[in-house]
C-alpha cells in the first residue's frame, strides 16, 4: 500500500486536503501536515515527490526544487506537472496561452513575487525557464513524459 504525505505551508489548505481526505473515506492513507518541504528530517526518504500547478507560483522555484531533489530517494523520480503553454512566445498567443497570462497578471505573478528573492516566473512557465531552474537545483535535466493532455504538461526531472 501506498503512503502519500502531503506538505503545504497554508493551514487552510492542509485542514481542507485533510477535510477532503476523510470525506473520501481515505484519510486513514494520507497524511497532510502544514510544514516547509525544506525544513529538515525526511531526506531521501520518498520513491516519488511530485509538484502540480505550483512551481510558477514561487518566488524562489529553486529552491524548493532543491528541497524536492533532496526528498527523493535512490531510484526515486520528481515529477512536476504545469500549465501546457506553447513552447515559446508568439505574438499573438493561442486561447490557452492569453487565458494562462491572464492568470498570470491577476493572481499568479503578484503571488509569486511576495517574498524576496522573488523570480516571478507567473503562469507562464515555458518548459526552458523550468529546465534552468531545475538545472540550478542540480538536476540533470528534465524530460517532457508523453502524457497527451490540452492543459497540462508533465516534466520528469532527472537527478
Amino acid at each position: 500500500m501506498a503512503r502519500v504525505e502531503g506538505f503545504d505551508l497554508d493551514e487552510p489548505s492542509i485542514a481542507s486536503a485533510r477535510e477532503n481526505a476523510a470525506n473520501a473515506g481515505i484519510g486513514d492513507r494520507l497524511k497532510f501536515e502544514a510544514r516547509d518541504a525544506a525544513a529538515g528530517g525526511r531526506a531521501g526518504t520518498y520513491d516519488l515527490v511530485t509538484a502540480f500547478e505550483t512551481i510558477h507560483d514561487m518566488s524562489d522555484p529553486v529552491s524548493v526544487l532543491m528541497a524536492m531533489r533532496a526528498l527523493v530517494a535512490p531510484g526515486g523520480a520528481v515529477l512536476i506537472a504545469d500549465e501546457k503553454v506553447a513552447e515559446a512566445f508568439t505574438a499573438p498567443g493561442d486561447e490557452l496561452e492569453r487565458f494562462m497570462y491572464g492568470w498570470s497578471v491577476l493572481h499568479c505573478l503578484p503571488v509569486g513575487r511576495v517574498d524576496p528573492p522573488a523570480l516571478g516566473t507567473g503562469t507562464v512557465m515555458r518548459p526552458e525557464i523550468l529546465r534552468r531552474y531545475a538545472s540550478q537545483a542540480g538536476f540533470s535535466g528534465v524530460e517532457i513524459l508523453p502524457i497527451e493532455h490540452d492543459f497540462w504538461r508533465f516534466y520528469r526531472l532527472l537527478l
